[in-house]
Protein backbone atom coordinates (compact mmCIF):
# COMPACT_ATOMS: atom_id res chain seq x y z
CA UNK A 1 0.00 0.00 0.00
CA UNK A 2 1.47 3.32 -1.10
CA UNK A 3 -0.75 5.36 1.21
CA UNK A 4 1.48 5.31 4.29
CA UNK A 5 -0.99 7.17 6.50
CA UNK A 6 -3.80 4.68 5.87
CA UNK A 7 -1.41 1.73 6.01
CA UNK A 8 -0.28 2.83 9.47
CA UNK A 9 -3.87 3.12 10.71
CA UNK A 10 -4.68 -0.38 9.47
CA UNK A 11 -1.58 -1.79 11.14
CA UNK A 12 -2.44 -0.07 14.42
CA UNK A 13 -5.93 -1.54 14.27
CA UNK A 14 -4.49 -4.98 13.55
CA UNK A 15 -2.26 -4.61 16.61
CA UNK A 16 -5.23 -3.54 18.71
CA UNK A 17 -7.22 -6.60 17.65
CA UNK A 18 -4.23 -8.86 18.30
CA UNK A 19 -3.47 -7.54 21.79
CA UNK A 20 -6.98 -7.15 23.22
CA UNK A 21 -9.73 -9.55 24.28
CA UNK A 22 -12.75 -8.93 22.06
CA UNK A 23 -15.91 -9.91 23.92
CA UNK A 24 -18.38 -8.07 21.69
CA UNK A 25 -20.81 -10.84 20.60
CA UNK A 26 -21.48 -9.34 17.17
CA UNK A 27 -17.79 -9.39 16.20
CA UNK A 28 -15.53 -12.18 15.00
CA UNK A 29 -12.35 -12.92 13.04
CA UNK A 30 -12.67 -13.81 9.37
CA UNK A 31 -10.30 -16.16 7.58
CA UNK A 32 -7.64 -15.28 5.03
CA UNK A 33 -9.92 -16.72 2.33
CA UNK A 34 -12.72 -14.33 3.26
CA UNK A 35 -10.35 -11.36 3.27
CA UNK A 36 -8.88 -12.38 -0.08
CA UNK A 37 -12.30 -12.57 -1.71
CA UNK A 38 -13.36 -9.28 -0.18
CA UNK A 39 -10.26 -7.50 -1.46
CA UNK A 40 -10.17 -9.20 -4.85
CA UNK A 41 -10.64 -7.81 -8.38
CA UNK A 42 -14.34 -8.60 -7.99
CA UNK A 43 -14.50 -5.18 -6.33
CA UNK A 44 -14.17 -3.73 -9.84
CA UNK A 45 -17.29 -5.36 -11.28
CA UNK A 46 -20.75 -3.83 -11.48
CA UNK A 47 -23.42 -6.55 -11.55
CA UNK A 48 -26.82 -4.86 -11.36
CA UNK A 49 -29.62 -7.42 -11.55
CA UNK A 50 -29.66 -11.14 -10.77
CA UNK A 51 -27.85 -14.17 -12.22
CA UNK A 52 -28.71 -14.49 -15.91
CA UNK A 53 -30.61 -11.20 -15.83
CA UNK A 54 -27.92 -8.53 -15.51
CA UNK A 55 -28.09 -5.02 -16.89
CA UNK A 56 -24.36 -4.97 -17.65
CA UNK A 57 -22.21 -7.24 -19.81
CA UNK A 58 -19.23 -9.19 -18.53
CA UNK A 59 -21.04 -10.89 -15.66
CA UNK A 60 -20.54 -14.58 -16.47
CA UNK A 61 -18.22 -15.07 -13.49
CA UNK A 62 -20.35 -12.87 -11.22
CA UNK A 63 -23.34 -15.10 -12.03
CA UNK A 64 -21.39 -18.22 -11.08
CA UNK A 65 -20.20 -16.66 -7.82
CA UNK A 66 -23.68 -15.54 -6.81
CA UNK A 67 -25.14 -18.97 -7.65
CA UNK A 68 -22.34 -20.64 -5.69
CA UNK A 69 -23.08 -18.52 -2.61
CA UNK A 70 -26.79 -19.36 -2.84
CA UNK A 71 -26.22 -23.10 -3.24
CA UNK A 72 -23.78 -23.14 -0.33
CA UNK A 73 -26.25 -21.25 1.84
CA UNK A 74 -28.92 -23.88 1.16
CA UNK A 75 -26.46 -26.70 1.86
CA UNK A 76 -25.13 -25.26 5.14
CA UNK A 77 -28.64 -24.81 6.52
CA UNK A 78 -30.05 -28.03 5.05
CA UNK A 79 -32.58 -26.44 2.71
CA UNK A 80 -34.23 -27.63 -0.50
CA UNK A 81 -34.76 -25.49 -3.59
CA UNK A 82 -38.22 -24.71 -2.25
CA UNK A 83 -36.45 -21.96 -0.32
CA UNK A 84 -35.51 -18.80 -2.15
CA UNK A 85 -32.10 -17.35 -1.23
CA UNK A 86 -31.05 -13.76 -1.80
CA UNK A 87 -27.37 -13.04 -1.06
CA UNK A 88 -27.38 -9.44 -2.32
CA UNK A 89 -28.37 -7.40 0.79
CA UNK A 90 -25.55 -5.11 1.86
CA UNK A 91 -26.17 -5.82 5.57
CA UNK A 92 -28.79 -6.95 8.06
CA UNK A 93 -30.81 -3.76 8.31
CA UNK A 94 -31.38 -3.44 4.52
CA UNK A 95 -32.30 -7.14 4.44
CA UNK A 96 -35.01 -6.69 7.05
CA UNK A 97 -36.22 -3.50 5.39
CA UNK A 98 -36.58 -5.28 2.04
CA UNK A 99 -38.78 -7.95 3.65
CA UNK A 100 -41.03 -5.35 5.29
CA UNK A 101 -41.37 -3.26 2.13
CA UNK A 102 -42.22 -6.40 0.16
CA UNK A 103 -44.81 -7.86 2.51
CA UNK A 104 -46.21 -5.25 4.91
CA UNK A 105 -48.06 -2.13 3.69
CA UNK A 106 -46.76 1.18 5.02
CA UNK A 107 -48.46 1.82 8.35
CA UNK A 108 -49.07 -1.89 8.90
CA UNK A 109 -48.25 -3.65 12.16
CA UNK A 110 -44.93 -5.43 12.71
CA UNK A 111 -44.53 -7.25 16.01
CA UNK A 112 -40.98 -7.42 17.35
CA UNK A 113 -38.93 -7.60 20.52
CA UNK A 114 -38.35 -4.33 22.33
CA UNK A 115 -34.89 -2.87 21.77
CA UNK A 116 -34.36 -2.28 25.50
CA UNK A 117 -35.14 -5.93 26.20
CA UNK A 118 -32.86 -7.48 23.61
CA UNK A 119 -34.41 -6.78 20.21
CA UNK A 120 -32.93 -4.89 17.24
CA UNK A 121 -33.59 -1.41 15.87
CA UNK A 122 -35.09 -2.92 12.71
CA UNK A 123 -37.60 -4.96 14.66
CA UNK A 124 -39.72 -1.82 14.90
CA UNK A 125 -38.04 0.65 17.24
CA UNK A 126 -39.12 4.28 16.79
CA UNK A 127 -35.51 5.45 16.35
CA UNK A 128 -35.30 3.35 13.18
CA UNK A 129 -37.06 4.16 9.93
CA UNK A 130 -38.95 0.90 10.52
CA UNK A 131 -40.70 2.51 13.49
CA UNK A 132 -41.52 5.56 11.40
CA UNK A 133 -42.98 3.72 8.40
CA UNK A 134 -44.69 0.86 10.20
CA UNK A 135 -46.34 0.49 13.60
CA UNK A 136 -44.33 -1.63 16.02
CA UNK A 137 -46.21 -3.94 18.31
CA UNK A 138 -43.58 -4.59 20.98
CA UNK A 139 -43.13 -7.61 23.17
CA UNK A 140 -40.56 -8.12 25.90
CA UNK A 141 -39.48 -10.48 28.64
CA UNK A 142 -41.02 -11.41 31.96
CA UNK A 143 -39.84 -8.93 34.58
CA UNK A 144 -39.10 -11.59 37.20
CA UNK A 145 -37.34 -14.30 35.21
CA UNK A 146 -36.17 -12.10 32.30
CA UNK A 147 -37.11 -14.61 29.59
CA UNK A 148 -39.73 -14.54 26.86
CA UNK A 149 -43.29 -15.03 28.10
CA UNK A 150 -45.01 -16.81 25.19
CA UNK A 151 -48.42 -16.62 26.84
CA UNK A 152 -48.15 -12.84 27.07
CA UNK A 153 -46.84 -12.64 23.49
CA UNK A 154 -49.91 -14.59 22.33
CA UNK A 155 -52.22 -12.16 24.18
CA UNK A 156 -50.53 -9.16 22.55
CA UNK A 157 -50.74 -10.75 19.10
CA UNK A 158 -54.43 -11.63 19.52
CA UNK A 159 -55.20 -8.07 20.57
CA UNK A 160 -53.13 -6.24 17.94
CA UNK A 161 -53.35 -8.64 14.94
CA UNK A 162 -49.92 -7.82 13.43
CA UNK A 163 -49.26 -8.66 9.78
CA UNK A 164 -45.75 -9.93 10.52
CA UNK A 165 -44.06 -11.24 13.68
CA UNK A 166 -40.28 -11.12 14.04
CA UNK A 167 -38.36 -13.39 16.41
CA UNK A 168 -34.68 -12.64 16.96
CA UNK A 169 -32.38 -10.71 19.24
CA UNK A 170 -29.22 -8.73 19.82
CA UNK A 171 -29.10 -9.10 23.58
CA UNK A 172 -31.11 -12.14 24.67
CA UNK A 173 -29.17 -15.11 25.95
CA UNK A 174 -31.77 -17.86 25.77
CA UNK A 175 -32.97 -20.22 23.03
CA UNK A 176 -36.06 -19.00 21.20
CA UNK A 177 -38.95 -21.46 20.94
CA UNK A 178 -39.72 -21.13 17.22
CA UNK A 179 -42.56 -23.64 17.41
CA UNK A 180 -44.43 -21.47 19.90
CA UNK A 181 -43.84 -18.38 17.78
CA UNK A 182 -45.22 -20.17 14.72
CA UNK A 183 -48.33 -21.10 16.69
CA UNK A 184 -48.78 -17.46 17.75
CA UNK A 185 -48.34 -16.22 14.19
CA UNK A 186 -50.73 -18.87 12.89
CA UNK A 187 -53.37 -17.93 15.45
CA UNK A 188 -53.55 -14.35 14.14
CA UNK A 189 -52.76 -14.99 10.46
CA UNK A 190 -49.37 -13.27 10.61
CA UNK A 191 -46.26 -14.05 8.59
CA UNK A 192 -43.57 -15.51 10.85
CA UNK A 193 -40.05 -14.18 10.27
CA UNK A 194 -36.86 -15.04 12.16
CA UNK A 195 -33.86 -12.72 12.26
CA UNK A 196 -31.08 -15.17 13.16
CA UNK A 197 -28.23 -12.70 12.61
CA UNK A 198 -26.68 -13.34 16.01
CA UNK A 199 -26.99 -17.12 16.07
CA UNK A 200 -26.73 -18.12 12.39
CA UNK A 201 -23.30 -19.67 12.92
CA UNK A 202 -24.65 -21.65 15.86
CA UNK A 203 -27.50 -22.96 13.67
CA UNK A 204 -25.03 -23.84 10.91
CA UNK A 205 -22.89 -25.64 13.48
CA UNK A 206 -25.87 -27.58 14.92
CA UNK A 207 -25.43 -25.87 18.29
CA UNK A 208 -28.74 -23.95 18.23
CA UNK A 209 -32.19 -25.06 16.97
CA UNK A 210 -32.93 -24.32 13.32
CA UNK A 211 -35.78 -21.88 12.63
CA UNK A 212 -36.40 -23.11 9.07
CA UNK A 213 -38.98 -25.72 10.02
CA UNK A 214 -41.24 -23.01 11.43
CA UNK A 215 -40.56 -19.66 9.75
CA UNK A 216 -41.67 -18.43 6.35
CA UNK A 217 -38.77 -15.99 6.16
CA UNK A 218 -35.32 -16.10 7.79
CA UNK A 219 -32.85 -13.22 7.58
CA UNK A 220 -29.28 -13.18 8.78
CA UNK A 221 -26.13 -11.17 8.65
CA UNK A 222 -23.10 -13.07 7.38
CA UNK A 223 -20.65 -11.93 10.04
CA UNK A 224 -21.11 -12.47 13.82
CA UNK A 225 -21.13 -16.22 14.62
CA UNK A 226 -21.20 -17.16 10.92
CA UNK A 227 -17.71 -15.65 10.67
CA UNK A 228 -18.07 -14.06 7.23
CA UNK A 229 -17.92 -10.55 5.76
CA UNK A 230 -20.30 -7.71 6.58
CA UNK A 231 -23.33 -8.72 4.53
CA UNK A 232 -26.69 -10.47 4.76
CA UNK A 233 -28.85 -13.24 3.34
CA UNK A 234 -32.63 -13.50 3.05
CA UNK A 235 -34.13 -16.99 2.97
CA UNK A 236 -37.82 -17.18 2.05
CA UNK A 237 -40.50 -19.68 1.18
CA UNK A 238 -41.35 -19.59 -2.51
CA UNK A 239 -44.60 -17.69 -1.99
CA UNK A 240 -42.59 -14.72 -0.69
CA UNK A 241 -39.40 -14.96 -2.76
CA UNK A 242 -40.39 -13.06 -5.89
CA UNK A 243 -41.72 -10.05 -3.97
CA UNK A 244 -38.65 -9.97 -1.73
CA UNK A 245 -36.20 -10.26 -4.63
CA UNK A 246 -37.88 -7.36 -6.41
CA UNK A 247 -37.68 -5.28 -3.27
CA UNK A 248 -33.97 -5.98 -2.79
CA UNK A 249 -33.36 -5.03 -6.42
CA UNK A 250 -34.51 -2.67 -7.79
CA UNK A 251 -36.61 -1.74 -4.76
CA UNK A 252 -34.03 -0.78 -2.14
CA UNK A 253 -30.58 -1.44 -3.65
CA UNK A 254 -28.63 -0.98 -6.86
CA UNK A 255 -25.77 -3.21 -7.93
CA UNK A 256 -24.73 -5.96 -5.52
CA UNK A 257 -21.20 -6.13 -4.11
CA UNK A 258 -19.89 -9.23 -5.85
CA UNK A 259 -16.68 -9.18 -3.80
CA UNK A 260 -18.81 -9.32 -0.66
CA UNK A 261 -20.93 -12.14 -2.06
CA UNK A 262 -17.75 -14.07 -2.93
CA UNK A 263 -16.51 -13.57 0.64
CA UNK A 264 -19.86 -14.89 1.88
CA UNK A 265 -19.41 -17.96 -0.33
CA UNK A 266 -15.95 -18.47 1.22
CA UNK A 267 -17.39 -18.24 4.73
CA UNK A 268 -20.19 -20.69 3.86
CA UNK A 269 -17.61 -23.13 2.49
CA UNK A 270 -15.88 -23.02 5.89
CA UNK A 271 -19.21 -23.32 7.72
CA UNK A 272 -19.85 -26.58 5.87
CA UNK A 273 -16.76 -28.26 7.28
CA UNK A 274 -16.89 -30.61 10.33
CA UNK A 275 -14.59 -28.39 12.40
CA UNK A 276 -17.13 -25.56 12.18
CA UNK A 277 -19.50 -27.64 14.30
CA UNK A 278 -16.76 -28.04 16.90
CA UNK A 279 -16.23 -24.27 16.85
CA UNK A 280 -19.97 -23.52 17.23
CA UNK A 281 -20.35 -25.85 20.19
CA UNK A 282 -17.23 -24.43 21.82
CA UNK A 283 -18.65 -20.91 21.57
CA UNK A 284 -21.54 -21.95 23.81
CA UNK A 285 -19.34 -23.95 26.18
CA UNK A 286 -17.15 -20.89 26.58
CA UNK A 287 -20.12 -18.59 27.16
CA UNK A 288 -21.54 -20.88 29.84
CA UNK A 289 -18.22 -21.17 31.69
CA UNK A 290 -17.65 -17.40 31.52
CA UNK A 291 -21.17 -16.88 32.87
CA UNK A 292 -20.74 -19.26 35.79
CA UNK A 293 -17.35 -17.81 36.72
CA UNK A 294 -18.75 -14.28 36.76
CA UNK A 295 -21.69 -15.42 38.87
CA UNK A 296 -19.28 -17.01 41.35
CA UNK A 297 -17.70 -13.59 41.73
CA UNK A 298 -21.04 -11.98 42.54
CA UNK A 299 -22.08 -10.52 39.19
CA UNK A 300 -25.77 -10.68 38.32
CA UNK A 301 -26.37 -12.31 34.95
CA UNK A 302 -29.63 -11.42 33.21
CA UNK A 303 -32.03 -14.41 33.15
CA UNK A 304 -29.53 -16.26 35.33
CA UNK A 305 -27.44 -17.73 32.52
CA UNK A 306 -26.94 -18.27 28.81
CA UNK A 307 -27.70 -20.88 26.15
CA UNK A 308 -26.05 -18.95 23.34
CA UNK A 309 -22.89 -17.00 22.54
CA UNK A 310 -23.76 -13.93 24.57
CA UNK A 311 -24.11 -12.83 28.17
CA UNK A 312 -25.81 -9.76 29.61
CA UNK A 313 -24.44 -8.53 32.95
CA UNK A 314 -26.15 -6.12 35.35
CA UNK A 315 -23.16 -4.06 36.53
CA UNK A 316 -25.26 -1.30 38.07
CA UNK A 317 -26.46 -3.73 40.75
CA UNK A 318 -22.93 -3.22 42.09
CA UNK A 319 -22.89 0.52 41.59
CA UNK A 320 -21.20 0.77 38.18
CA UNK A 321 -22.83 2.25 35.07
CA UNK A 322 -22.54 0.34 31.81
CA UNK A 323 -20.64 3.20 30.15
CA UNK A 324 -18.10 3.38 32.95
CA UNK A 325 -17.68 -0.40 33.01
CA UNK A 326 -17.10 -0.53 29.25
CA UNK A 327 -14.57 2.29 29.34
CA UNK A 328 -12.53 0.98 32.26
CA UNK A 329 -12.46 -2.54 30.78
CA UNK A 330 -11.19 -1.12 27.49
CA UNK A 331 -8.33 0.59 29.32
CA UNK A 332 -7.31 -2.89 30.48
CA UNK A 333 -7.57 -4.32 26.97
CA UNK A 334 -10.95 -6.02 27.44
CA UNK A 335 -13.49 -4.96 24.81
CA UNK A 336 -17.23 -5.15 25.64
CA UNK A 337 -20.20 -2.91 24.95
CA UNK A 338 -22.52 -1.06 27.27
CA UNK A 339 -26.09 -2.36 27.01
CA UNK A 340 -29.53 -1.84 28.47
CA UNK A 341 -30.99 -4.62 30.57
CA UNK A 342 -34.70 -5.52 30.82
CA UNK A 343 -36.73 -2.83 32.59
CA UNK A 344 -33.67 -0.60 32.75
CA UNK A 345 -34.32 2.74 34.46
CA UNK A 346 -31.09 4.26 33.17
CA UNK A 347 -30.42 5.97 29.84
CA UNK A 348 -29.20 3.90 26.83
CA UNK A 349 -26.21 6.28 26.77
CA UNK A 350 -25.21 4.99 30.21
CA UNK A 351 -27.30 1.88 30.88
CA UNK A 352 -27.16 -0.64 33.70
CA UNK A 353 -25.51 -3.44 31.79
CA UNK A 354 -22.69 -4.67 29.62
CA UNK A 355 -22.94 -7.29 26.87
CA UNK A 356 -20.31 -9.98 26.47
CA UNK A 357 -19.82 -12.70 23.86
CA UNK A 358 -17.41 -15.51 23.03
CA UNK A 359 -17.25 -15.85 19.20
CA UNK A 360 -13.94 -14.00 18.71
CA UNK A 361 -12.25 -15.62 21.70
CA UNK A 362 -13.33 -19.04 20.41
CA UNK A 363 -12.05 -18.28 16.92
CA UNK A 364 -8.67 -17.55 18.51
CA UNK A 365 -8.66 -21.03 20.04
CA UNK A 366 -9.53 -20.14 23.63
CA UNK A 367 -11.46 -22.67 25.70
CA UNK A 368 -12.85 -23.19 29.20
CA UNK A 369 -9.56 -22.61 31.00
CA UNK A 370 -9.15 -19.21 29.38
CA UNK A 371 -12.77 -18.25 30.16
CA UNK A 372 -12.08 -18.77 33.85
CA UNK A 373 -9.03 -16.56 33.55
CA UNK A 374 -10.95 -13.86 31.66
CA UNK A 375 -13.78 -13.83 34.22
CA UNK A 376 -11.17 -13.18 36.89
CA UNK A 377 -9.64 -10.35 34.87
CA UNK A 378 -13.04 -8.72 34.31
CA UNK A 379 -13.78 -8.95 38.02
CA UNK A 380 -10.40 -7.45 38.95
CA UNK A 381 -10.96 -4.49 36.65
CA UNK A 382 -14.51 -3.73 37.79
CA UNK A 383 -13.76 -4.16 41.49
CA UNK A 384 -10.40 -2.36 41.23
CA UNK A 385 -8.57 -5.24 42.93
CA UNK A 386 -5.45 -4.68 40.84
CA UNK A 387 -3.94 -1.84 38.82
CA UNK A 388 -5.07 -1.50 35.21
CA UNK A 389 -1.45 -1.51 34.09
CA UNK A 390 -0.83 -4.97 35.57
CA UNK A 391 -4.12 -6.35 34.25
CA UNK A 392 -3.47 -4.96 30.77
CA UNK A 393 -0.16 -6.81 30.70
CA UNK A 394 -1.93 -10.02 31.75
CA UNK A 395 -4.44 -9.50 28.94
CA UNK A 396 -1.67 -8.94 26.39
CA UNK A 397 0.21 -12.04 27.55
CA UNK A 398 -2.95 -14.14 27.20
CA UNK A 399 -3.65 -12.73 23.74
CA UNK A 400 -0.15 -13.48 22.49
CA UNK A 401 -0.64 -17.14 23.45
CA UNK A 402 -3.64 -17.20 21.11
CA UNK A 403 -2.66 -15.16 18.05
CA UNK A 404 -5.21 -14.07 15.49
CA UNK A 405 -5.03 -16.74 12.80
CA UNK A 406 -5.65 -15.92 9.14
Amino acid sequence: MKDKELKKLIRVEEKRQTETLDLIPSENIVSKSVLEALGSVLTNKYSEGYSGKRYYAGNEIADKIENLAKSRARKVFGLSKNWGVNVQPYSGSPANMAVYFALVPIGGKIMGMRLDMGGHLTHGHKASVVGKLWKQIPYGVNEKIETLDYGEIMKIAEKEKPLLIVAGFTAYSRIIDFKKFKKIAGAVGAIFMVDMSHFAGLVAGKAYPSPFKYAGIVTTTTHKTLRGPRGAIIFSKKEFSEKIDKMVFPGTQGGPHINQIAATAAALYEAGKPKFKVYAKQIIKNAKILTEELKKRGWRVISGGTETHLILIDVFSRGIGGKQASEILEKAGIIVNKNTIPYDKRSPADPSGIRLGTPTLTSRGMKEREMKKIAGLIDKVLTKKESLKIIKQEVKSLCLKFPVKR
